[in-house]
């Protein structure tokens, strides 16, 4: 697999492996729906997956190399992508996918895992989902569930059953891991609160924004983070973090009400959001800001730099101080 980032620095780099992967950890959130509500609760998280990456981007660097604020996005679509260029020509999707539309039913998604990729795994199960019905019985899907855990949407629907009861959620993927489990819990604050309010909006914000749109806020989103310009219906192209203050915070407000989250703790969580937004210092501009100060002020190469940064960020970490606390060394 070729795989090629631009930045501030540039990488090419050919793997006979999946390793790279290894570099993708992420934070999956879940919101379980009803089969009615699916699709709302799925085109907002399409449509705001670029600003959660603008708030939480925390992997500029990989193999050495200053590259995206959240390299982890393309990392993982390139890592995974193992089409030939006269595929990619022919249209075939790759397995790391935004997608391509919005949607009106959960069974939208289920048909274009049938329709777009063959099954990796030719293994099937003795259960037959129409007999188990006939008996009245809740059915596994366990070949479905396979196939669509091999198909790597950054929204993707989940098909689960628990205590004999069946369920769907819809499974949150964008999110990278860090840089503190505050940082962790505001990131899921601001998702569940927001993703709750749009989904349920009289006007839903997709009828105003292109789909198309919503993925190129995702790479704009992972390429700049805080920088990034983001469009938004009614404020067109915005930076993230006027967007977030100005429009998306008091939504997660008003949706974190609605869950039911006491007002003191989503003071404190979405605070933190707040925060990161005015001092503009998320993972990845502390990790940049830091191993640049470490090279001007002390004359560190990159590879020590990297490394005092680190451990470093470890430190911090273990204080549990939200990231846009850190200081600069």
């Amino acid at each position: 697999m070729r795989i090629a980032i631009d930045g501030p620095e540039q990488l090419l780099a050919y793997c006979t492996s999946i390793t790279p992967e290894a570099a993708c950890t992420s934070v999956q959130l879940h919101v379980q729906v009803s089969p009615d509500a699916f699709a709302d609760y799925w085109n907002a998280a399409q449509a705001i997956a670029g600003v959660q990456v603008a708030l939480a981007a925390n992997s500029p660097f990989l193999f050495g190399r200053q590259l995206w604020h959240e390299t982890r996005i393309t990392l993982f679509e390139q890592s995974t992508d193992t089409r030939p260029d006269e595929l990619k020509e022919q249209g075939v999707r790759p397995r790391v996918w935004f997608g391509e539309r919005w949607i009106t039913s959960v069974f939208d998604l289920f048909e274009e895992n049938l329709r777009y990729f063959p099954a990796l795994l030719p293994i099937c199960e003795d259960e037959d989902p129409l007999a188990v019905l006939d008996r009245g019985g809740i059915p596994q899907f366990p070949e479905m569930s396979l196939h669509n855990g091999t198909i790597y949407r950054w929204n993707r629907p989940v098909y689960g059953v628990v205590d004999g009861k069946p369920h769907l959620r819809v499974e949150n993927r964008v999110l990278p891991a860090g840089p503190t489990i505050a940082d962790v819990m505001a990131n899921a604050a601001f998702y569940y609160g927001l993703i709750r309010t749009l989904a349920e909006a009289k006007r839903p914000v997709w009828t105003a924004m292109s789909f198309t749109t919503a993925a190129e806020n995702l790479h704009e989103a992972a390429r700049y983070g805080l920088d990034a310009h983001l469009y938004w219906p009614g404020m067109g192209e915005t930076p993230a973090a006027e967007l977030v203050l100005r429009r998306l915070l008091p939504l997660a407000r008003e949706g974190l009400a609605g869950w039911g989250v006491g007002q003191a703790q989503a003071d404190r969580l979405l605070g933190i959001i707040e925060q990161r937004c005015l001092t503009g210092q998320t993972g990845a501009a502390w990790q940049i800001g830091t191993v640049q100060a470490l090279t001007r002020n002390r004359g560190l190469d990159r590879s020590e730099a990297l490394r005092q940064m680190t451990q470093r960020y470890i430190e911090h970490m273990h204080t549990n101080q939200p990231v846009h606390t850190w200081p600069a060394p």
